[in-house]
């Protein structure tokens, strides 16, 4: 209040009865947060005292007026001055006390009166005899600075008022202030209820205002806009909520989320109205201080804007995975997970209750469910209100029964969407490879249905049934990379294998006499290298896997290095060409000593003969089974008999045996045997040696010929002449002996060597004169020398294969009805041993039997389609298509309450938006299809792309989110139907890729 003349009322009081009034009050009133008391000069107020006690109405020591002009700088600004001290240049007086004083005395004319708030302070309370005093400017005029006083008990929704009265900002514009703390520090000034003390402003801190652009962005932080030309960045006008989002890196499952949620009509005009701005909690210690509600506006408010194509949602990813750390980074995550996250946190940002009181939840205990459901939802709304709340909110009843004493636990549960459950099929198609044990017969690819919990025993029974082969007769192998990945055993279960392995099944043969054991030996195929890897440090020839390999039945007595090799070339009949001996023989006279001689020193491996030969006893293969060609190509089906080369199986996957194949953990120098050693001819096995001395077989480089990449068979080159581990110096009188052996070796297609389970470490050879160990599952390798191999090895009929007629049958797609996952959502089900419920009669936990039922369902039902299904042993998609209605569904017989009252909303629901997801549990893509609310149009969006949508295309086997709105709440469309018929592309007319109706593109992003 001020005042600049006594005020024209009644006649002061007697002298004493004034010294009495304002003695009283400044004795007893107490500083209270937020009052006013005021400040008078000292020497007036010692004036007016000694005025007041001489009792004399006549006294020379009359006052007259308040006069503060010794506190003041000047009289232009009436600033006070520095540093003055209480009780020495002022004093302080409540407000009583000076409207009191005002009243008998007046006020010097101009004089402000000097009021000053009581500031609650750290630990204590205190007169603000010196307020904050702020520069105050605008974000776009900057050098238009005025200056202002506040107290530090004002809160910054007071600073708003008076920058927008200043600097005449339009009614009802949205507003923001910034703290400018230092010259290149600003700090959003975020809650406006917070007081200036609190929010730490200081005298000679500038406060910026900024107001809201037309187009939903704000001055200080316009985000990169995706334009289709520069000279549109101020022209386009499109139709608000048609707005792609650009893809930040693997961010389509938070765009498909987004986009649904944009086309969600209460909760986006919500945020359009700017009514979240008078709800948002910056103190809930569940929320996110108001900032991710903020960012979601931002968003909400560009897209709506109707002035982009698309909007980069990069801060609303920074708030984001600064509250879940889940989300940090860019890789792949689950659009439902976002979702239920960002409604949560949502929520938590503009609940309504500030102090959340403690509630007790009580059981039912036999009272009706209507009471009980009123109740439960009462306490829900008691600690949370907000627009999620009122939009999302729906209470099912949850029912758990104790399966020893038979107590019945009734409670009512908020949700804020339906995860449904999709029926599962018990069977499962699988696609395998059949090796017969006909050398001549081309593996033969199947389609067989299996139990989907069996085991690999039912899937030789089903195999059994179409080949006429025993099951007994037949062992299950994963292929991958040239190598077994896994050899099955019958019990194992089927869910270990996933539908993109490679599965061969080989056909093993009965041994002769029921008495005789029998070897399960895998077997794989090497290429020697034309020259020692001498990077490795290693002085033996590198080798690489190629080809398919083989399991064969091998009786134990056959395990020596002459019957495996006459084996081993019976079994690859059907590609490899029996050699020609005169060849053999003109072969071997055309080479010449010099550069055998040179070979000889080039394959020594510095290991004397004794050595050689005990390495050449233990080196050898100890199991086989039918040589099938592994799947390694991407088969070329062409419906016919014709054979077709094998699916590739050179993908990556881990290893399984301790040494690193990509590293070559066999280089362990295992010699060569001795050319002395027995030496096995294309005729048949030479008495002496056959291991080949390579070493380190990792899998192969990516230089190496794949087996789709097929070399013409029938190419012929002159065959190199092949290193012979020899002993490093044997005596002159030897070496022509030796080198003769060497030739004679050369003779062999192949040599034989042991491995372990990656075809890389060459291990010894068996006792007894045995090729392989059966101290465990042997493996062995045969090595082929490349110029041998192009001769003798037709790759072509090797990758080849014919398909059976089960591969010709369609797969019938899997269709199921919404209806049926909202009722296997409300079957009874017992729960799992890791989420067992505590019987309070029984004073233990037990595995109950639950069952949920809906009771009262929201404006906008959201129902999670459960695709991915995840168990202790299997991960897999759920490729169903759920057919779901457009319109009118109705979940009148889904609802517990079969009698509504007459104020009851109805049951009846439209669809408004779908996320799709698209791909394999490892990868995929999400898009997502949703109605504009203002136009009724359906539309596809695909990160920043968007295209008109047709209501045929909307049910496919990718949705995985649906949003329903009730339909006594949808608002009619204000706009009329776009024309979809010049392009497809809703936001660009530019776009001549696509045309009205055309499918949807998918483009697939892996994490």
């Amino acid at each position: 209040m001020t005042a600049n003349s006594r005020c024209s009322a009644a006649e002061p009081p007697g002298l004493e009865t004034q010294r009495r009034e304002i003695e009283s009050l400044l004795r007893e009133c107490e500083l209270r947060a937020g009052d006013s008391w005021y400040v008078v000069e000292h020497r007036w107020f010692e004036q007016w005292k000694e005025f007041v006690e001489t009792g004399d109405q006549n006294s020379s020591s009359f006052p007259g007026q308040i006069d503060n002009v010794e506190l003041f700088e000047d009289l232009d600004s009436y600033h006070l001055k520095e540093r003055l001290v209480e009780n020495e240049d002022f004093i302080l007086v409540p407000a009583e006390a000076w409207h009191k004083l005002l009243a008998w005395y007046g006020v010097v004319d101009g004089q402000p009166a000097l009021e000053r708030k009581v500031v609650d302070l750290p630990s204590t309370l205190k007169v603000e005899v010196y307020p904050v005093e702020i520069f105050l400017c605008l974000h776009s005029n900057m050098e238009n600075v005025i200056t202002a006083q506040f107290s530090r008990a004002d809160n910054i929704q007071s600073i708003q008022r008076v920058m927008c009265q200043a600097f005449s900002a339009p009614p009802g514009s949205e507003c923001r202030l910034w703290m400018k703390s230092s010259d290149s520090n600003c700090e959003r000034l975020r809650n406006v209820q917070m007081s200036v003390l609190d929010a730490c402003l200081s005298s000679g801190m500038t406060v910026i205002m900024e107001t809201r652009n037309a187009d939903g962005t704000w001055p200080s932080s316009r985000p990169q806009i995706m334009r289709n030309s520069a000279e549109d960045q101020d022209s386009y006008q499109g139709q608000p909520g048609v707005c792609g989002l650009t893809n930040l890196g693997n961010t389509c499952f938070m765009n498909s989320a987004l986009q649904c949620l944009s086309n969600t009509p209460p909760l986006t005009e919500y945020f359009l109205q700017s009514s979240y701005l008078e709800e948002l909690n910056f103190t809930n210690p569940l929320g996110m201080k108001g900032e991710i509600a903020e960012a979601y506006a931002d968003v909400i408010k560009q897209m709506w804007s109707g002035r982009h194509y698309s909007v980069v949602p990069r801060v609303f990813k920074t708030k984001v995975g600064h509250f879940a750390s889940q989300f940090l980074g860019y890789q792949q995550h689950d659009s439902q997970e976002l979702l239920s996250f960002l409604l949560d946190g949502l929520h938590e940002d503009l609940n309504r209750v500030k102090n959340k009181e403690y509630i007790e939840l009580r059981d039912a205990d036999g009272r009706p469910d209507q009471e009980v459901a009123e109740e439960a939802w009462r306490n829900h709304r008691r600690r949370n209100d907000s627009v999620i709340v009122d939009t999302f909110h729906g209470l099912f009843k949850s029912t758990l029964v104790c399966p020893e004493c038979h107590k019945v636990s009734v409670t009512f549960d908020p949700f804020c969407y339906l995860s449904v459950p999709l029926p599962v099929s018990k069977e499962r198609v699988m696609e395998v490879f059949f090796v017969s044990l006909d050398p001549y017969a081309k593996p033969v690819q199947h389609r067989v249905v299996v139990p989907k919990a069996g085991k690999v025993s039912d899937l030789c029974s089903a195999l059994s049934e179409m080949t006429n082969i025993p099951p007994e007769q037949m062992v299950v192998a994963d292929v991958f990379n040239h190598r077994f990945y896994k050899i099955y055993n019958a019990d194992e279960s089927l869910s270990c294998i996933l539908d993109r392995d490679d599965i061969f099944v080989y056909e093993l043969s009965v041994p002769e006499e029921q008495q005789e054991d029998q070897v399960l030996l895998a077997l794989y195929l090497r290429e020697r290298s034309h020259y020692r890897d001498y990077g490795s440090g290693s002085s033996s020839y590198g080798t690489a896997l190629f080809g398919h390999p083989l399991l064969l039945g091998v009786p134990r007595s056959s395990c020596s290095q002459e019957a495996l090799y006459n084996l081993f070339l019976q079994r690859l009949a059907r590609y490899v060409r029996p050699p020609d001996p005169s060849e053999e023989l003109e072969e071997e006279e055309e080479e010449e000593d010099d550069d055998e001689e040179e070979l000889y020193k080039t394959q020594t491996n510095g290991i004397s003969d004794d050595e050689q030969q005990e390495d050449a006893e233990k080196a050898g293969p100890s199991q086989t089974e039918p040589c099938c060609g592994d799947a390694s190509a991407n088969g070329r089906p062409d419906g016919t008999a014709a054979a077709e080369p094998l699916p590739d199986l050179n993908r990556k996957r881990p290893s399984l045996d301790r040494g690193d194949p990509e590293t070559g953990n066999g280089a362990q120098n295992q010699p060569e045997p001795p050319c002395g050693a027995d030496t096995i001819t294309a005729d048949g096995p030479n008495p002496r040696g056959a291991s080949s001395g390579t070493t380190d077989a990792g899998p192969e480089p990516p230089a190496e010929r794949t087996p789709q990449a097929c070399e013409t068979p029938g190419e012929e080159r002159e065959e190199d002449k092949q290193e012979e581990a020899c002993s490093p110096s044997p005596p002159a009188n030897e070496q022509q002996a030796k080198r003769r052996a060497c030739r004679k070796r050369r003779k062999s297609l192949f040599t034989i060597q042991a491995v372990n389970s990656n075809g890389t470490t060459e291990r010894g050879m068996g006792e007894g004169g045995s090729a392989v160990s059966f101290s465990s599952q042997p493996y062995v390798a045969i090595d082929w020398d490349p110029e041998m191999k192009k001769r003798f090895y037709n790759e072509n009929e090797a990758e080849k294969y014919v398909k059976h007629a089960s591969m010709e049958v369609p797969q019938q797609q899997m269709t199921v009805q919404l209806q049926e996952c909202i009722e296997l959502f409300t079957t009874v089900e017992t729960l799992e041993e890791e989420n067992p419920w505590y019987c309070p009669v029984c004073k233990k936990h037990q595995l109950a039997t639950k069952k949920l039922d809906l009771w009262s369902l929201p404006e906008v039902l959201i129902i999670h389609l459960k695709r991915f299904s995840y168990t202790k042993f299997t991960r897999e998609k759920l490729d169903s298509i759920v057919d779901f209605p457009l319109r009118d569904l109705d979940f009148s017989g889904c609802l517990l309450r079969k009698n509504p009252t007459n104020g009851e909303p109805p049951s009846r629901y439209d669809l408004i938006a779908v996320s799709n997801h698209y791909g394999g549990l490892r990868d995929g893509h999400y898009t997502s299809y949703a109605k504009n609310k203002d136009n009724g149009q359906w539309y596809y969006f695909d990160d920043s792309k968007v295209t008109y949508a047709r209501e045929d295309q909307i049910v496919t086997n990718a949705a995985y989110v649906l949003f329903y709105h009730r339909q006594d709440k949808i608002r009619k469309p204000t706009l009329p139907a776009p024309n979809t018929s010049p392009a497809n592309d809703a936001t660009s007319s530019r776009d001549d890729n696509a045309e009205l109706g055309a499918a949807p593109y998918v483009t697939m992003e892996t994490d």
